[in-house]
């Protein structure tokens, strides 16, 4: 009976330090973001609410899990790399028109949320991005009128139920396309 042996990678790159190092790298800036993290949360001022918790308590924890997982990512990068690793899928390269596709929507959202209001602009960003994805993926049918159309219903309905929850639950403000607090 044979075993394994450690010194030769695996197909997922387990084991090679060449593939470990961008482990490493995502590792480490995990840990140094939640260091930075705690480290401006100790400017906070830690006098407990209403709630019986300060407002300090959230970027604690946030920082306390971040340097946990950046721990914990280090440690599996530095003895032998992600062993679970999945085999990269998809295309060799890059798909730069999708890329454009999502750019264009979301860059479009921040020029027009406040002319064409919060609702209008998010479903705009949906359409865009989700051509970008479909043109990316190769589906069929993505200049139909249909598509379009199933698109833009689909992202009215995603954006219109937000802005009404943040401007009539939450009372947060949002652009909106008329006055009345609706649209």
């Amino acid at each position: 009976m044979t075993t394994p042996d450690s010194t030769v990678p695996s197909s997922d790159g387990a084991g090679n330090p060449a593939a470990t190092w961008p482990q490493t790298l995502v590792g480490a800036g995990v840990l140094l973001t939640g260091l930075a993290l705690a480290f401006g949360a100790i400017g906070i001022s830690s006098e407990a609410g209403y709630g019986g918790v300060g407002p300090n308590f959230l970027p604690w924890l946030v920082s306390v899990v971040l340097v946990l997982c950046g721990g914990w990512i280090l440690w599996e990068a530095r003895t032998g790399g992600f062993r679970e690793l999945d085999a990269p899928s998809g295309a060799d390269h890059a798909y730069w028109p999708g890329f454009i596709w999502v750019s264009a929507g979301l860059l479009l959202n921040a020029a027009l949320i406040t002319t064409l209001g919060f609702i209008l602009s998010c479903t705009l960003c949906y359409v865009l991005a989700v051509q970008g994805l479909r043109r990316a993926s190769g589906q069929a049918g993505v200049n139909a009128p249909r598509t379009w159309a199933t698109d833009f219903i689909a992202g009215a309905l995603i954006s219109a139920p937000v802005f009404w929850m943040f401007t009539k639950f939450l009372a947060i403000s949002l652009p909106g396309l008329t006055s009345t607090g609706w649209l």
